[in-house]
């Protein structure tokens, strides 16, 4: 098994998403599971950020920005899905492209969306 930068914090978040996924169970969209996730975030006494805004740089020139749903203890991004199925290609994507404008070394990516919960964790 890879060794994750955070190892300790993302161990945490993940039993909140779990947590989560076994009273509410698959069905529901992104914006539910963040609130209850936010609740079992709070009840753990971890610090997040919603919605956090990170900006974005090319060749020393400002693009943009972005949102991930959640920034945990200023250390982990969570970007959540509630999709049925894979997880599409396009979210690790998304997360590892967040991880590097923002220079960010841990992310999660979880999914609500099917029967069992499901996480990755992206390291940059």
């Amino acid at each position: 098994m890879e060794n994750f930068e955070h190892d300790a914090l993302t161990q945490k978040i993940i039993g909140c998403c779990f947590q989560v996924h076994t009273a509410l169970g698959p069905g529901f969209n992104e914006k539910i599971y963040a609130r209850a996730l936010q609740h079992q975030l709070k009840s753990r006494a971890l610090k997040f950020e919603a919605e956090k805004e990170f900006s974005v740089y090319f060749d020393e020139q400002f693009l943009g920005k972005f949102r991930c749903d959640l920034f945990v203890e200023d250390l982990v991004i969570v970007e959540l899905k509630s999709v049925t199925g894979f997880i599409p290609k396009l979210f690790h994507n998304q997360v590892l492209s967040y991880l590097r404008a923002s220079k960010v070394k841990t992310g999660l990516l979880i999914n609500f969306g099917n029967e069992s919960c499901e996480v990755k964790r992206i390291s940059y």
